[in-house]
């Protein structure tokens, strides 16, 4: 429900309120200050409305620019995420949103962009009317200024023949423009979600042209071609009194606005806002670097079925806790590109572990590597807050689809070795665990980790702390078959465990009652690492299946971000 979740994300809902804030406030006064200034009533009587529009969008495109970096400084916000280690829980897991803020940003400038180039578009085409006009109208006075001395000029354009694509390609702010516009639309195009997971080379490489937009960003105000009426020229000349006279203006002149406007530059401004945040983002790309040279030891290699390489490593001083994730580095594969994975390792052991499938070149390279090799291996992290409120429960329902299992190899394996060691922060007393995929195919590694924690939970007589269900939802007829012949067997076909595979996808309500039943005063943490559709069945579940009497079972949903 809408107040649960404002509860739980107060922080995120106040820093995108503030922000929607600023935007529409700066919006606002700069539209406002551009289409009603006396200073730009000349710069008006040839251009409309359409200078408000194009210089408001400008100071958002600015400010926005000057945000857009500070979610992907990823070692800021872990030491920021250090910092603030006394604050509410809820407020570090708002850190973890960086990234949807990251787009959120992406999106506004992507807006913005479209916005500040049609009021130019008008914008041109005015100035080249207002050039070509002879009917002695006040836009035509005007762009006739530039033969009355050079800093007398208003319009621009100062010729006939001055097409848009003249314009765009031989300017400063024309051909910085178009290559920024450029960069940008192929930096959002390639950073969709098909993209990062199929070819993640694409778009690692793509978002490094956010260097030649920043670039383009600090050029691109610098030749100043939209002008307003000097200081001095509107002591002298004002329009409010003089702007008639422009117009009908006899040769032996002789009061006060005979004097012709003179006008000047915006400056350029964009390289004040963005400043602060590139020298920030450099401070994070050295700190990556150094962070990099660090030694990592790969203590073992394993390859799983269906190609998962899975990389156990030591570095000194790493510590890492549940659900966190690192970023690595190979230099004999590339020296430039590093990819996030989640630990599967759990911190009570003495290394820590990932699990790499097929998921694009770069991946396939690295477990070719290391069929014949063991290459050197850089890791940055770990990064993200740990999912601990897992063990706040005493009843905990997991529920992992497809990739988004994997966070679930460390938390089961955590929750095993504090259940073994009966820590005290432990509340657990049960866990059911949802297992959904297409095939168990890449994660016959995870069906291995749940086969020994199912054996050690059956030798050290807790054979019923877990209980667990994979839930197969593509699946083909030699399974079927293979199932129907051997119904009767202890384990199970597909995966070889001791509990039944399930067809098909949950009945989310015949699981929730379940629970209910078992535990008719607990209450229940759900957690979730899955896609957005499923995050919404399940929180209904929760709600429907809560009772309102304060002594009887509740059912809490919590949304992971992996």
């Amino acid at each position: 429900t809408m107040g649960n979740w404002l509860v739980n994300h107060w922080f995120s809902a106040a820093v995108i309120a503030a922000w929607l804030g600023i935007n529409i406030f700066l919006f606002t006064y700069y539209f406002l200050f551009f289409d009603q200034d006396e200073q730009y009533f000349y710069t008006r009587a040839i251009l409309g409305s359409a200078l408000a529009w194009a210089r408001a969008s400008a100071k958002c495109l600015n400010f926005n620019s000057m945000l857009i970096l500070l979610p992907v400084c990823r070692n800021l916000l872990s030491f920021l995420r250090g910092t603030c280690s006394c604050c509410r829980r809820t407020l570090r897991k708002q850190l973890d949103h960086n990234l949807t803020f990251h787009k959120l940003v992406a999106y506004a400038l992507a807006l913005l962009t479209a916005v500040h180039i049609i009021a130019h578009l008008f914008n041109l085409e005015r100035y080249n009317q207002s050039q070509q006009a002879t009917d002695g109208s006040l836009p035509a006075v005007l762009s006739k200024m530039h033969l009355q001395g050079s800093n007398k000029w208003l319009n621009p354009i100062h010729s006939n023949e001055t097409t848009v694509e003249y314009v765009a390609f031989t300017t400063i702010p024309g051909l910085t423009g178009v290559i920024i516009t450029l960069a940008l639309i192929l930096m959002v195009t390639s950073s969709t979600e098909f993209i990062r997971r199929n070819y993640f080379e694409v778009f690692w490489y793509t978002h490094h042209l956010f260097l030649v937009y920043f670039a383009g960003l600090v050029i691109h105000g610098i030749a100043g071609l939209v002008r307003g009426q000097t200081e001095q020229s509107m002591v002298e000349v004002h329009p409010h009194h003089c702007a008639d006279y422009l117009t009908q203006r006899d040769q032996n002149c002789t009061h006060d606005c005979c004097k012709d406007p003179e006008f000047g530059s915006i400056p350029a401004e964009s390289w004040k806002w963005v400043l602060a945040p590139i020298i920030l983002y450099v401070f994070e790309r050295i700190l990556r670097v150094w962070r990099a040279q660090q030694k990592v030891v790969v203590t073992k290699v394993v390859m799983h079925p269906a190609r998962v390489l899975e990389l156990q490593m030591q570095k000194k001083g790493f510590r890492m806790e549940v659900g966190q994730y690192i970023f690595v580095n190979c230099p004999a594969i590339s020296p430039l590109e590093w990819h996030p994975f989640t630990l599967t390792s759990a911190p009570e052991e003495d290394f820590f572990s990932i699990h790499v499938r097929v998921a694009g070149d770069w991946t396939e390279r690295l477990i070719n590597t290391f069929q014949s090799d063991t290459p050197r291996i850089e890791v940055d992290g770990p990064f993200g807050t740990a999912s601990e409120d897992v063990f706040q429960y005493e009843v905990a329902m997991l529920v992992g689809a497809g990739i988004g299992v994997t966070p679930f190899a460390s938390i089961l394996k955590s929750i095993w070795y504090k259940f073994q060691q009966s820590d005290q922060t432990l509340k657990t007393k049960k866990i059911y665990f949802y297992w959904l995929c297409r095939d168990t195919g890449a994660f016959a590694w995870f069906n291995d980790l749940l086969a020994s924690l199912e054996q050690k939970m059956a030798e050290s007589g807790k054979a019923d702390f877990l209980t667990y269900r994979l839930f197969l939802t593509g699946w083909d007829t030699s399974i079927a078959n293979n199932v129907a012949l051997r119904f009767d067997t202890a384990t199970d076909t597909v995966t070889g465990l001791r509990q039944k595979t399930i067809f098909g996808r949950p009945m989310w309500n015949m699981e929730f009652a379940a629970v209910a039943a078992a535990h008719p005063r607990s209450v229940v943490g759900v957690f979730l690492c899955g896609p957005g559709a499923l995050a919404k069945s399940l929180q209904k579940s929760c709600h429907q299946h809560s009772s309102l009497d304060p002594r009887k079972v509740k059912f809490y949903f919590n949304k992971e971000n992996f």
